[in-house]
């Protein structure tokens, strides 16, 4: 297939165009690099099936020749306002990603006749009442937080999505992405796994805020990749979640990054200064992943850590 990413230069979307190529697709990544980085596609310089437009999703988005599948990867993600990479610091962005960025690429996948990804998030579920959380729960969300910015943006993206495929007749299927973690991810990106493997490599102790107890659910990139693409070959229009279900205390999660960075820093508990909706549970039901798409993670914690330990270290200058 002759595919577009968009999204393409960032932390998922790098990954993504990656195994597209490697099952010997074409694709076609485009980026705006507000939060992608151009790093992130360099060892695709020269892939023949590989070309890349700088261009924002917000903007009419024109790709010379037929499109086969469009996977609409581009937003700002990080939920930390301390990052400038965080959709807290580019609230207009993202909701023009998520709002007029899923209009045009649904645009171009009408036009073509073209299969359409939306990248969705758990974060549409807001702070749970529910757990696990499942695909038919509605969330509960705060419609004018400053998280507002990216959970109703993928709301409205994920609502748009299922009306293109009812009225135009769009082949389309909305993947509900949650925590996931592996190299390429920005090092100010502002998240758990960057924070705590920086200040473990830099012989720090890990900050904990509270006692530890609030858990994620840590999903390895590659694994999530492989979700993606398996959904992307099936027949399935309604959203599947893709995720960890193993739900992992940030206490437990600190103590395992310090035991493989051998970190004699230890941790530091600091009083709880909880974001603003910033749940303190999330764990993905993956019932359907299993039954649609035969579809479970594979890549253990420890596993995944390595590698990513290993890219941070790198980026750091450390080796």
């Amino acid at each position: 297939m002759r595919i577009l990413v968009t999204g393409a230069a960032g932390f998922l979307g790098s990954h993504l165009c990656d195994r597209l190529l490697s099952e010997g697709h074409e694709v076609i990544g485009m980026d705006n690099f507000i939060t992608g980085s151009p790093d992130n596609l360099a060892h695709l310089a020269g892939n023949e099936r590989f070309s890349f437009i700088r261009h924002d999703v917000s903007n009419f988005i024109f790709v010379p020749g037929e499109v086969d599948a469009v996977l609409h990867f581009a937003s700002p993600a990080s939920p930390n306002p301390t990052s400038r990479y965080g959709y807290v610091n580019l609230p207009i962005q993202t909701m023009k990603a998520g709002a007029l960025g899923t209009h045009n690429t649904l645009g171009v996948a009408r036009k073509y006749g073209a299969k359409y990804l939306l990248a969705s998030t758990s974060e549409i579920y807001g702070d749970p009442l529910e757990h696990p959380q499942k695909e038919s729960y509605w969330g509960h969300v705060d419609p004018i937080g400053v998280r507002s910015v990216y959970d109703e943006a993928k709301r409205f993206a994920e609502a748009l999505t299922m009306a293109y495929h009812r009225f135009h007749g769009i082949d389309t299927r909305i993947v509900r992405i949650f925590n996931t973690y592996g190299p390429r991810m920005h090092l100010e990106d502002g998240r758990v796994v960057p924070n705590f493997i920086q200040q473990a490599l830099r012989g720090e102790p890990l900050t904990v805020y509270g006692d530890g107890s609030q858990t994620r659910s840590f999903c390895y990139v590659d694994d999530l990749i492989d979700g993606i693409v398996r959904l992307l070959y099936s027949n399935e229009h309604l959203p599947v979640n893709i995720g960890n279900p193993q739900e992992t205390s940030i206490l437990e999660f600190a103590e395992v990054i310090n035991r493989l960075v051998g970190n004699k820093g230890g941790i530091v508990f600091r009083p709880q200064a909880r974001l603003e909706g910033d749940p303190q549970r999330r764990q993905p039901d993956i019932q359907r992943a299993k039954e649609i798409l035969g579809w479970e993670p594979r890549v253990s914690l420890e596993d995944g850590l390595r590698e990513t330990i290993a890219y941070f270290r790198y980026k750091m200058g450390l080796e």
